[in-house]
């Protein structure tokens, strides 16, 4: 009878405490919509409540501050792209924060499928958009005592996290330096630093299809800009070889012997091309919940012509062009790097190296990979090859000249 009766407590306590969050969400949800109606500007300064007052000042600062999403794939040249947003002072940029998501996840359940995730990487998500970084204590270890993570993955590699208040002032911001100085993030002073930026600006490679980023981007507080990121299977693959070693060990015996192992899992490759596919005929499609919000970028149309294609994308986003840019990105993609460099610096000469994988790949994956990705490689304008001489022959391109404007 005693054990019953602590049952029902626990449930009537846990009753409450949804009930309460409901309201609460639902209250906040409310003013959001309502402060974020052109009509009810100043409208906070005369509501009497304070805690109501408190959400709807959040709600127009939230509303003021663009957001913006780099959605890409593993090895196709986000980092690149995104640092062209952390360059830039008016942005606060967050590097892969949803590998702290799966890293946890993943370790705490081995065989959960990635699409598992994407509850956790969206409510992750729209709470780093709020400028909330309390939720990532749940992915982060050793868990932070007082809001301050003694890690933080790639945190270096966003200004903002190393630069006042919530890192000292830097000689230099440069992520081994910051890395090395500021091991210790404040998320509180994190938060806030956030919310006295314009813009914020996340990468991920860790969303599969872009229809999984409708609910972000129908949030009309978030007036969420998607930044396309696609890049040729056949090179991605080809770098994905060379760095990510113990995952494509059979793709390395096969690209060195020619000889494809019976035992590899070809649904890596098959997994990139479908979910490639599927965004952009999403994309293409031309939804309402996307338009003036994506934009398709080719990696090797930036390679080629990174300024230009730079500011293509601040147009689209609305984000003010800086002096600093154009040296950052001249020296960041006319740069001799040695054979030995760090595989995830942006530091290269682009342009040069765009094609590249074409000369470290063996013919028969290259064939492999046509087979699989035959619709995707039609898609975006890569042309296929029918021989060795003609996959090694750098003079002529693979890629077809496209256009791809905006979804405005």
């Amino acid at each position: 009878m005693m054990e019953c009766s602590w049952k029902v407590l626990v449930l009537l306590v846990f009753t409450s405490l949804g009930i309460q969050y409901t309201a609460i969400k639902s209250l906040r949800t409310t003013m959001m919509s309502s402060c974020t109606n052109p009509m009810a500007e100043n409208r906070c300064g005369h509501l009497k409540d304070n805690i109501t007052r408190a959400l709807c000042e959040d709600a127009n600062t939230q509303q003021s501050r663009k957001h913006i999403l780099i959605f890409a794939t593993a090895r196709s040249g986000s980092s690149f792209l995104g640092q062209l947003f952390n360059q830039n002072p008016d942005v606060f940029y967050l590097f892969e924060p949803l590998y702290l998501v799966q890293y946890t996840l993943a370790n705490r359940h081995p065989a959960i499928d990635r699409r598992s995730l994407l509850g956790a990487y969206r409510d992750l998500l729209q709470n780093l958009y709020d400028c909330d970084f309390y939720l990532l204590e749940n992915y982060i270890k050793p868990t932070p005592k007082d809001h301050v993570a003694l890690s933080f993955f790639r945190h270096g590699a966003s200004n903002a996290l190393c630069s006042p208040p919530v890192c000292e002032q830097l000689e230099r911001l440069e992520e081994n330096i910051c890395s090395k100085k500021c091991q210790r993030i404040n998320l509180t002073l994190a938060s806030t630093a956030c919310r006295s930026y314009k813009y914020m600006a996340i990468k991920t490679i860790r969303i599969p299809e872009i229809d999984h980023l409708r609910t972000l981007a129908e949030d009309p507080r978030l007036n969420l800009k998607i930044i396309h990121l696609v890049r040729d299977p056949r090179a991605v693959l080809a770098s994905r070889i060379s760095t990510f070693v113990d995952q494509y060990r059979l793709y390395q015996i096969w690209n060195s012997s020619g000889k494809m192992p019976h035992n590899i899992d070809l649904n890596l490759i098959k997994n990139m091309c479908i979910d490639y596919s599927k965004s952009v005929e999403t994309a293409f499609s031309r939804p309402s919940w996307l338009k003036g919000r994506y934009m398709l970028i080719r990696y090797e149309d930036l390679a080629r012509d990174p300024v230009k294609k730079a500011n293509e994308i601040y147009n689209f986003v609305g984000l003010e062009w800086k002096d600093n840019l154009t040296a950052w990105i001249e020296e960041n993609t006319n740069a001799s790097v040695p054979s030995n460099v760090n595989k995830y610096t942006t530091n290269r000469n682009s342009s040069e190296t765009v094609e590249n994988w074409r000369l470290h790949l063996h013919f028969n994956i290259v064939q492999a990979v046509q087979d699989i990705c035959n619709k995707t490689l039609s898609q975006f304008g890569y042309l296929l090859v029918d021989s060795i001489h003609q996959l090694k022959n750098l003079s002529q391109t693979l890629i077809e000249p496209r256009v791809f404007l905006p979804f405005i």
